[in-house]
């Protein structure tokens, strides 16, 4: 069993570029590639106003309410209310989208992926319980509640890089799964 962890502590909040917010990765594959050149991206994000979301040419998305009332998203044209937490969205990351936050701040997970990337997409799921995660995988705890996985705890938006064998976890709380092929 391989079980790398990541530390909500350990990362570093990064402005965006329109100034509504900061991002702080949690890891990407290749490990370091910067925002053109990643093939997958987890992060957590801090939204505070209101204004467009940067567009990723051939990348899609899904993003996951974790705190705040929500907000309302404008992707290609579309309306879309994203107010419930712990339920991932999905949509394309390389058309125009705008959000207007529903009632102050908010923070959302996120996992960011290249089309054309080799392989099947990641997949998300948000969980609780017991459950086995076989790798490649990433487990990112979303609430309080703290998970252990593989005789490790993790606490709140602490994470861990699950490399190969099937490994234990337990969710004690809300606890995002991405599973990568």
């Amino acid at each position: 069993m391989t079980v790398r962890l990541l530390p909500a502590a350990d990362r570093v909040a990064v402005a965006w570029k329109n100034g509504g917010g900061t991002t702080r990765e949690i890891a990407a594959e290749p490990p370091g590639a910067d925002m053109a050149a990643f093939r997958w991206r987890v992060s957590i994000a801090d939204v505070g106003g209101d204004g467009p979301f940067s567009v990723f040419p051939g990348v899609d998305r899904t993003l996951t309410l974790v705190e705040g009332a929500g907000m309302e998203l404008v992707v290609d044209g579309e309306d879309r209310t994203v107010d419930e937490r712990y339920v991932p969205q999905d949509f394309r990351g390389d058309v125009p989208t705008d959000c207007r936050l529903i009632d102050g701040p908010v923070v959302d997970f996120n996992v960011m992926w290249r089309r054309d990337a080799p392989g099947t997409p990641p997949s998300v799921a948000v969980v609780r319980g017991r459950l086995t995660v076989t790798g490649p995988a990433m487990v990112v705890v979303l609430d309080d509640g703290g998970a252990d996985i593989g005789g490790h705890a993790l606490g709140r938006y602490d994470a861990a890089l699950v490399t190969d064998e099937a490994t234990a976890l337990h969710a004690r709380g809300r606890t995002a799964l991405i599973t990568f092929a």
